[in-house]
């Protein structure tokens, strides 16, 4: 960990030094002790400001926060920081995750020729009327398929969009 700390218009105490010390090196345990670190304390009015930048790799983590109190200050800023590497983090482990789905779902389906079923997709089934289950599907951009219950004749039935993008077409069972 490389830390810069820069007091504008006063003077760093050495326990001010050690607490933001203290205070930056609980971000290893997301990084481990490769990132950079750049905290400038300041005085605005009766306010004593943190501002703390985190750098790793690419990414950039920046916050800052005033109060009367210079360690409340610091203390708020980790915070903040803290809640945006979790939620990038997680954002990236996500990423993963699909990509990591995605690969499989590419290498199950050449792999499996043989017109086995390889994925399931679940939906819920709400009884609607055909004209309003037009309605949601219309407003529904990534589906092209919506199964309802039908209240006019209690059956399950699929609309669907035309490969013309303009119109619908229905799936009713017979009797």
């Amino acid at each position: 960990m490389n830390l810069n700390i820069t007091g504008k218009d006063f003077e760093l105490t050495d326990s001010i030094k050690n607490y933001i010390t203290d205070k930056i090196g609980k971000l290893e345990k997301y990084f481990g002790s490769d990132f950079d670190a750049v905290a400038t304390l300041k005085i605005e009015g009766n306010n004593q400001v943190a501002e703390i930048r985190v750098n790793i790799a690419s990414e950039t983590f920046k916050a800052a926060t005033a109060s009367k109190d210079l360690y409340a200050s610091v203390d708020k800023d980790i915070e903040i920081l803290e809640g945006q590497i979790r939620k990038s983090k997680t954002k990236k482990d996500k990423q993963n995750m699909v990509e990591t789905i995605r690969m499989n779902n590419q290498s199950s389906e050449k792999v499996d020729e043989d017109g086995e079923i390889i994925k399931t997709i679940y939906y819920s089934i709400k009884p609607l009327t055909a004209e309003d289950a037009k309605l949601v599907l219309e407003g529904d951009a990534k589906n092209k398929f919506l199964p309802f219950i039908n209240v006019e004749t209690n059956k399950v039935n699929v609309i669907y969009k035309l490969k013309d993008g303009k119109n619908f077409g229905i799936l009713e069972p017979e009797n």
